[in-house]
């Protein structure tokens, strides 16, 4: 077996070498043959790319020659068409530049004939002048008088003419409205708008509560001041205790807070027990008192004058104004009374009496907390009307009843005329006498101060004056038209209440002397 596997050894050590170099040099030649038919097929790959660059080099000169010759003949039109474009603007400017050498031709004779003419004209000026001055001349010899003298104669007899004319203008303008009263009698009472007094407070801002005796004093103040501090800070006031015998005085701007504060300090006094807990109790007491009277006097206005239909809000702010004055006057006496006069005035001219008494009955509505909100009494009228859903014919008659806007409508004019009539009667209103004595100076003063004027009068409280003039100075026909100039200096000028009537007096003497 061993001889067998060596034998077997043996033959394939020898068939190895024997076949392997017979393989090696097969090999070598299958490997020639195929580099030569790799070269050969290499260069007839060369061959076709280096034919067909020939061929795509031909066919791209081809095409940029295409291309070179189709810009060429691009660019030549369009140098063609922009050599003709300049032919036209040329032969354009050419024909301009004929008409400009036209027109300046045309001017240049326009110019010598303007100029023929202002030698003539001068000429002719000249000798109008010339004339002028031989007539002037001739017409001072005839009348006797220079140019001078006769333009100031001229002058004065056309301002005696036009003064004249204007008084007699003003006097027939009067004359045809007094005819014409009774046709026009709705006008002339609507547009007779009265001045009304400027909005000035001058009502007491004191009240004075008595005391049984001084000893009370201490005990209103209290230990250390507590009494007095929780008095004020609840109510509002100040409280001035001072050396008046047996009585305190209650200080505030706000009528109600010190109407509040006085109750209160009544009962205090009456109950006998004075100390922060019981104020407190007595100032909601007092409180409670006032809301009910001012519910009670909006009540009692609102039936007065028969207008229904208002707010509840605004009944509370009408019995408010029963503790607001002006001028020492009761603001709510003041509307009731201005609702009436306005409603019989609608009525007598036929206007709407239920609008005109509603407008009449607001119209002050804002004095009810004008201590509490920022404005005018009437800016806070107008807001507390439109927030309470009032119409507009009301809200229009409430801002324009002190002329804070210009009246539109006959019931406005009718409330601010029956504001100025409750304002004005005698007794209704008072004022400080340093200030009366001063707007009756100052009227004087005004009147005074007009040309002509030889001495003036304030009478009848301030309501009329009376006016004496120079008769040598003052013509009849001037006096119209200086009455109404002072008139309205008095209004651009004066704040009173009611209106001022102007009394302008000329004397005429005759005086002749018996021989």
């Amino acid at each position: 077996m061993g001889i067998y596997i060596l034998v077997g050894v043996i033959c394939a050590v020898v068939f190895f070498a024997i076949g392997f170099p017979v393989g090696v040099q097969y090999r070598k030649r299958v490997s020639e043959k195929e580099i030569s038919s790799a070269e050969e097929e290499a260069k007839r790959i060369l061959n076709d790319a280096i034919k067909s660059a020939e061929s795509k080099k031909r066919e791209a000169l081809v095409e940029a020659k295409e291309e070179i010759l189709k810009a060429r003949t691009e660019h030549e039109t369009e140098v063609k068409e922009r050599r003709a474009e300049l032919q036209k603007q040329e032969n354009r400017l050419n024909q301009k530049e004929e008409n400009l050498d036209r027109k300046l031709e045309n001017l240049e004779h326009k110019e010598e004939a303007l100029a023929s003419k202002q030698e003539t004209l001068d000429a002719q000026r000249e000798e109008l002048t010339q004339l002028k001055e031989q007539e002037v001349r001739e017409l001072e010899r005839i009348s006797g008088l220079t140019a001078e003298e006769a333009k100031n104669v001229l002058l004065t007899q056309l301002e005696q003419e036009v003064t004249h004319e204007a008084a007699l203008k003003v006097k027939e303008i009067e004359t045809r409205a007094k005819e014409e009263a009774d046709t026009t009698a709705k006008e002339i009472i609507s547009l007779a708008i009265q001045r009304c007094a400027a909005d000035h407070v001058a009502e007491a801002t004191v009240s004075v509560v008595p005391l049984p005796n001084d000893d009370l004093k201490g005990r209103i103040i209290g230990r250390e001041g507590r009494n007095i501090r929780t008095l004020e800070t609840l109510t509002g006031v100040d409280l001035i205790i001072d050396d008046t015998p047996e009585a305190i005085t209650v200080s505030c701007f706000d009528p109600v807070r010190r109407e509040i504060a006085r109750l209160a300090l009544e009962k205090l006094i009456q109950d006998g027990r004075i100390h922060p807990a019981r104020i407190e109790e007595m100032v909601e007491k007092a409180k409670r008192e006032v809301d009910a009277t001012i519910k009670a006097e909006g009540e009692r206005a609102v039936f007065e004058t028969n207008v229904h239909g208002l707010h509840p809000e605004l009944i509370k702010l009408l019995g408010r104004m029963k503790y607001r004055t002006s001028y020492g006057q009761n603001v709510l006496n003041h509307s009731i009374e201005v609702c009436h006069v306005a409603g019989l005035l609608a009525a007598e001219i036929g206007a709407d009496v239920t609008m005109a008494k509603r407008a009449g009955l607001l119209h002050d509505l804002g004095k009810s907390i004008d201590h509490e909100v920022e404005g005018s009494h009437v800016q806070i009228g107008v807001e507390l009307a439109r927030k309470y859903r009032e119409s507009e014919g009301v809200i229009h008659a409430i801002e324009a009843h002190h002329n804070d806007v210009e009246p539109k409508t006959i019931v406005a004019c009718l409330v601010q005329a029956a504001d100025a009539i409750s304002a004005a009667r005698p007794g209704a209103r008072r004022e400080n006498v340093e200030n009366y004595i001063k707007r009756l100076e100052k009227l004087e003063e005004v009147t005074s101060s007009f040309p002509g004027v030889e001495k003036s009068f304030a009478i009848q409280a301030g309501r009329e004056v009376r006016i004496m003039v120079a008769p040598d100075k003052v013509s009849e026909d001037q006096m119209v038209l200086l009455a109404r100039d002072i008139a309205k200096k008095i209004e651009e000028e004066l704040e009173y209440p009611g209106q001022i009537k102007v009394n302008v007096l000329r004397e005429t003497r005759a005086i002749e002397y018996a021989k």
